[in-house]
């Protein structure tokens, strides 16, 4: 027999709710343990723009990883987004919302929710154009 549960994880901890929902702790807990490690490694040894490439090509994956299947809601974007932009906050050691949002749009560092509006996109076109009966009888 299985227990009754409010939360439950596989890549994502799914919620108890009367539609699908998805919980995004777990993948903000492992980004900042990832871009923790990085500070850890590079300190102020390496340029902002250095440390910025490793984050997003090491840690902003981890991040969105699966969220593409998951209906997000605008506070859950809202809470990606916070990611990057505390991120911001720390490396450039400022709070100042304005100055965080003109570093990323000089350094072109996209935010988390405009990644995952892509990857919606493209995931729902793969699933659209997919064979496979189980996204056929899925298919809405």
């Amino acid at each position: 027999m299985l227990p009754w549960v409010s939360e439950f994880g596989h890549l994502y901890n799914i919620k108890q709710s009367k539609n699908f929902k998805c919980s995004i702790d777990r993948a903000k807990r492992s980004f900042y343990r990832s871009a923790n490690v990085i500070f850890g490694r590079v300190g102020r040894i390496a340029s902002e723009d250095i440390t910025l490439q490793l984050i997003n090509t090491k840690c902003i994956p981890i991040l969105l990883y699966g969220l593409e299947a998951c209906p997000l809601l605008k506070s859950d974007l809202s809470s990606l987004d916070f990611v990057v932009n505390r991120l911001f906050m720390t490396l450039f050691k400022t709070s100042n919302t304005y100055v965080v949002k003109c570093c990323r749009d000089h350094l072109g560092f996209g935010l988390p929710s405009v990644s995952w509006s892509k990857r919606v996109q493209k995931f729902e076109a793969k699933f659209h154009a997919c064979n496979n009966l189980l996204c056929k009888i899925t298919d809405c």
